[in-house]
């Protein structure tokens, strides 16, 4: 795991409220408060402007809604909704950063090819450059989960493969 820029110190200063994130789930903060996850073969996008302090996180499972009822345990739905949630909370379209963490193939069954984690992935990262949202950290695919702790104020991140 590369020592990306915003990931965070040893010990924070400032304290936040906390959150747990469930998969299928999103949250949108306009107080520090540092969300966490755990991520498979799921996507959590962290997206937020530093400058108003605002950020959001989703963690979806599949890229795609298919026709389902709309729910943000997919990707196609947890995007626009994390996008529309923090604008709503303040942030400016034009300030906003996204990190992007998860993906991983964690199941030798589904090894090689185009497995659900990448899909998951792509589904992201066609989103964010399709809104013109700059990605500042990426850590996706491999072979493990991750546990991520994000800051929605800053955007700091703290990851660690499980």
């Amino acid at each position: 795991m590369s020592a990306a820029a915003g990931m965070l110190a040893a010990r924070d200063p400032e304290p936040r409220a906390a959150t747990y994130l469930h998969p299928g789930d999103l949250a949108v903060a306009v107080q520090p408060t540092a969300i966490t996850t755990i991520l498979g073969s799921c996507v959590g996008v962290c997206l937020f402007d530093a400058r108003a302090g605002v950020g959001g996180m989703n963690h979806y499972l599949l890229p795609d809604s298919l026709g389902s009822r709309p729910s943000p345990r997919f990707g196609d739905v947890a995007m626009p909704q994390l996008l529309m949630g923090v604008l709503r909370a303040g942030a400016r379209r034009e300030r906003l950063r996204a990190r992007v963490y998860g993906g991983a193939c964690v199941l030798d069954a589904f090894l090689g090819g185009d497995h659900l984690g990448e899909r998951n992935v792509q589904c992201a990262l066609q989103f964010l450059a399709a809104e013109g949202i700059p990605v500042l950290a990426r850590d996706t695919g491999g072979r493990r989960g991750r546990r991520l702790v994000f800051h929605t104020d800053d955007g700091a991140t703290l990851l660690r493969e499980i």
